[in-house]
């Protein structure tokens, strides 16, 4: 006998994080950072502004929402945000055009990463909820740095060992506060594909890098208890140019030894080399199928959308396919992306959803 997968089970939508965020937000954000408001006034605003990010997801017919991440600064910073123990704004990001956090002293907690918004989330939505938290493994590569870091954590791995009880901490708090999804930030591994940026960031072992990420990540994610989890992969992206090149082959086999049940991929990017890797997807997992390219100004049509989805579904059935965009359309406040834009391509993402939905629920 043939269970049948419920047709409103078939297709969800999510996103993957961050949205846009007004020039306003922006502000409130960046004057926290440098002191000029108080955290306490900062949250007051954002308590005001959030629940447009919400209905503008709810709008779009999404079934898993975020809060757009607009308290963070960025996907990274979130963490500098609430742990001691950083110089900020030490050294250049990915993209040379602003700096990021260096660990200089020993970790100390002060406030919760993300489960005190997760809880204005939760409470705001009709939806379900999704928040992210970045991986140790990522932290360990942009916020240690031998120049600054040595004196606190003397590798780069004893930074990300130090890292994982407060992301499991997270975990445990996400799960209390209700939220219905949790997704682990970790672009790193796909870029790792590129031997470009292998080369600029001096990683000479991918081997051993796959192996460490892997270890990193399901440290984290034991935590998170009965909750769904996701890890992101991307190319990463500012101000609509990615990073890096390639395609999930060198990795793709590592998957089905990460803890979580599902994976946000990127596909719509042509970096990514199309879907035919995905012949070799884990069959225990469900792929979050990247079906929106947020760095092409074009909306995409809904038949657009479809489309992507038939060709992966060659590979992975539609009772393990859910849909997202390729990444977060805005990981940091600097990152200069339409709001309208996005909620358009949203929309024609949850469009095309129906759509796949008739065509495959019966």
């Amino acid at each position: 006998m043939t269970t049948r997968t419920r047709n409103d089970q078939l297709f969800q939508t999510y996103v993957v994080g961050s949205l846009p965020r007004p020039r306003w937000v922006r502000d409130v954000i960046e004057d926290r950072r440098d002191g000029r408001l108080s955290t306490q006034d900062a949250d007051r605003l954002l308590d005001s502004a959030i629940p447009s990010a919400i209905a503008m997801q709810e709008r779009a017919g999404l079934t898993y929402v975020s809060d757009g991440e607009w308290r963070r600064e960025s996907y990274i910073k979130v963490f500098s945000e609430h742990v001691d123990g950083f110089k900020l704004e030490a050294v250049p990001s990915v993209s040379r055009v602003v700096k990021e956090p260096a660990v200089v002293n020993p970790l100390r907690q002060r406030s919760p990463l993300a489960a005190d918004a997760a809880r204005f989330l939760v409470k705001a939505t009709s939806q379900k909820s999704i928040v992210a938290i970045p991986s140790p493994y990522i932290l360990g590569w942009r916020t240690w740095h031998a120049e600054y870091s040595k004196t606190a954590y003397p590798t780069r791995e004893e930074y990300m060992e130090a890292c994982v009880p407060i992301l499991q901490s997270e975990m445990r708090a996400l799960a209390d506060a209700g939220v219905d999804h949790i997704q682990i930030d970790e672009p790193w591994l796909l870029m790792l594909v590129d031997p470009e940026h292998r080369k600029r960031i001096g990683a000479t072992d991918m081997e051993k890098q796959i192996e460490l990420c892997v270890k990193m990540v399901n440290a984290v994610t034991e935590a998170a208890g009965d909750v769904p989890t996701s890890m992101h992969l991307c190319h990463a992206h500012f101000n609509r140019q990615r990073y890096s090149e390639g395609g999930y082959e060198p990795i793709i086999d590592a998957l089905g030894e990460i803890k979580v049940k599902r994976f946000a991929m990127e596909f719509a990017a042509p970096q990514s080399h199309g879907v035919d890797v995905l012949a070799r997807f884990p069959k225990s997992k469900i792929l979050g199928l990247g079906v929106i390219d947020h760095c092409d100004a074009q909306v995409e049509d809904p038949s657009t959308v479809v489309a992507r989805v038939e060709a992966a579904l060659k590979y992975v059935p539609p009772a393990r396919v859910t849909l997202n965009p390729d990444c977060g359309f805005s990981p940091s406040t600097q990152n200069p992306m339409n709001f309208d834009e996005a909620y358009l391509k949203l929309a024609s993402m949850c469009k095309a959803a129906e759509i796949l939905r008739e065509r495959h629920g019966r």
